[in-house]
């Protein structure tokens, strides 16, 4: 069978077999699923930003254009030795399902095919067909445990040049999983918020996720996302007075436009709406909230939330570097966020 257990997949993707043509990455957890994804290509040793060597496709358009993903993987490389065909979102497409079908019987031999899908049902459709090959490789990609956790830390921090002392690795710890990309998020703004220090403590902890009790901001970031200006300066302020960090509000913000920007590169990748991509968000958005995120996902487009995180990630770097200052800065740039919010929502 070409498959590997979840525990196999890293190890697989470090010494990649270069007899298989054909791999699918495939889990719950979408995050996990994109990052084993880049890194694989990034094995090929192909220019992933070069067009003729890398050719991107979605699940949708393989499947509307029957055919399409054969034609690509046949067509003979004009400036490199071999082209990947990187498909993402994939999942029950039977138009995909049959192009790889197709290509497992006939290999392809100046092509390797990336699939990045969601979870798939064991024996059936693209997953059976896969795991069926000799000249494919499925693997899965499950929620973190806490050992992946830990190798996630230790590599952010490796990178930044810092330790963690223990009783903060656990308190973080806890607060991670069930999503690769919104965990390395998570350390990657805690990182940013412990700049210019050698070792990350408890209260930088503290201070860029809360209390482990889970201290919620929505009332502040809801009201932001809903232009609702007067609403988030009561809701900051009251935050504020009560001895909230700042920061607090900005990563929260921060984290829920990460969250709206992957959902809004979904809509626009696979014409689908707001609410479809809502519904099938993982982690799963609140169903309380999901009203609220799906106007969000309408009214923000790519740019203007381009715009916004990089307003944020500023923001953070100054309160840093002046706290005496932090409530002001962090003030103004969520509420330039949400005068933003306010303008588009009068605009659609």
């Amino acid at each position: 069978m070409a498959q590997k257990k979840a525990f196999e997949v890293d190890s697989w993707l470090a010494r990649p077999d270069s007899r298989i043509s054909i791999v699918l990455l495939y889990g719950p957890d979408r995050g996990l699923v994109a990052e084993r994804a880049k890194a694989f290509a990034a094995k090929t040793g192909l220019s992933l930003d070069d067009p003729f060597s890398v050719v991107r496709l979605e699940g949708s358009e393989v499947d509307q254009d029957q055919g399409r993903l054969l034609d690509e993987a046949r067509t003979v490389p004009m400036f490199s030795d071999r082209r990947l065909l990187w498909v993402r979102n994939a999942s029950g497409q039977k138009a995909l399902a049959e192009d790889v079908k197709a290509l497992t019987a006939e290999p392809p031999r100046d092509a390797i095919i990336l699939i990045e899908a969601g979870d798939l049902k064991k024996g059936v459709g693209l997953r059976a067909i896969v795991e069926a090959a000799d000249n494919a490789m499925a693997l899965p990609c499950y929620a973190d445990e806490a050992r992946d956790i830990d190798t996630v830390i230790d590599g952010e921090l490796q990178k930044a040049g810092m330790s963690m002392t223990l009783e903060a690795r656990q308190a973080l710890r806890r607060n991670l999983g069930g999503d690769r990309l919104a965990s390395r998020g998570e350390i990657e703004k805690l990182v940013l918020y412990a700049h210019g220090q050698k070792e990350i403590g408890i209260d930088d902890v503290k201070a860029t996720s809360g209390d482990v009790s889970g201290a919620s901001f929505d009332d502040a970031v809801d009201a932001l996302l809903e232009g609702k200006i007067g609403d988030f300066d009561t809701a900051f302020t009251r935050h504020c007075k009560s001895g909230g960090h700042p920061f607090l509000v900005l990563s929260s913000a921060m984290r829920q436009l990460q969250s709206i920007q992957a959902m809004r590169g979904q809509m626009d990748s696979s014409g689908r709406n707001a609410g479809s991509v809502v519904a099938a968000a993982r982690p799963p958005v609140f169903f309380a909230r999901r009203k609220l995120v799906e106007k969000a996902l309408e009214r923000w487009n790519t740019d203007a939330l381009g715009r916004a995180l990089a307003r944020l990630q500023t923001a953070v770097l100054q309160t840093r570097r002046r706290p005496d200052l932090a409530v002001a800065l962090a003030r103004q740039a969520l509420l330039g966020i949400a005068i933003e919010s306010s303008r588009l929502a009068q605009r659609g």
